[in-house]
């Protein structure tokens, strides 16, 4: 299917992303190799159930098959690995609300766990007083304002995501606004 191009271990994500859309199978698994690591990481940090991750990475890279066409990239300000991000974010949600129904909920972290890749980054590259301000939000606004402000998820699927009530994301996510105000200003 590919013509003569630059070999898919050299393309970015969002060319594999494209050509996923195509059809092509060897781009799908190359983004497969190159985003899944991270991917796994990510919502491990989220869910300590592994069975849970597996049908999570199953189903997010389903999706990436069937809905790669969809992708809107960079012409809208999105990145391939923020899009992936976001189907893995959903589907996670929609995988605790199933098992809600059945049992409870799985634990959303290992508790006492070093900090994770994404928060160490986030903090090197949000620097100054925001970065100093975000830091010394205690370690369960700064959840709340992670999966709210940064993975993008709504107050519920931020609830079900955290194994919280609403009303509890909800106070959280005001906390931390008013926090962040208060060491800002």
């Amino acid at each position: 299917m590919r013509s003569a191009r630059a070999p898919l271990h050299e393309l970015d994500e969002e060319r594999l992303v494209r050509l996923v859309a195509k059809g092509d199978r060897a781009a799908f698994e190359e983004l497969y190799r190159r985003t899944s690591p991270w991917l796994a990481v990510r919502l491990r940090r989220r869910c300590v159930d592994e069975q849970i991750v597996a049908e999570v990475m199953q189903e997010t890279y389903l999706a990436v098959w069937r809905a790669a066409g969809a992708f809107a990239g960079a012409g809208v300000g999105g990145t391939a690995t923020g899009w992936l991000w976001t189907i893995a974010a959903r589907r996670l949600v929609d995988a605790f609300r199933r098992r809600a129904h059945h049992a409870e909920p799985p634990a959303a972290a290992v508790p006492g766990a070093a900090p994770a890749a994404e928060e160490e980054v986030l903090a090197a590259a949000i620097g100054g007083d925001v970065g100093d301000a975000l830091r010394r939000l205690a370690p369960e606004l700064r959840q709340v304002l992670q999966a709210m402000v940064l993975d993008g998820l709504s107050v519920r699927e931020t609830a079900v995501l955290l194994g919280l009530p609403e009303g509890t994301v909800k106070t959280r996510a005001r906390r931390a606004r008013i926090a962040m105000r208060e060491a800002l200003t």
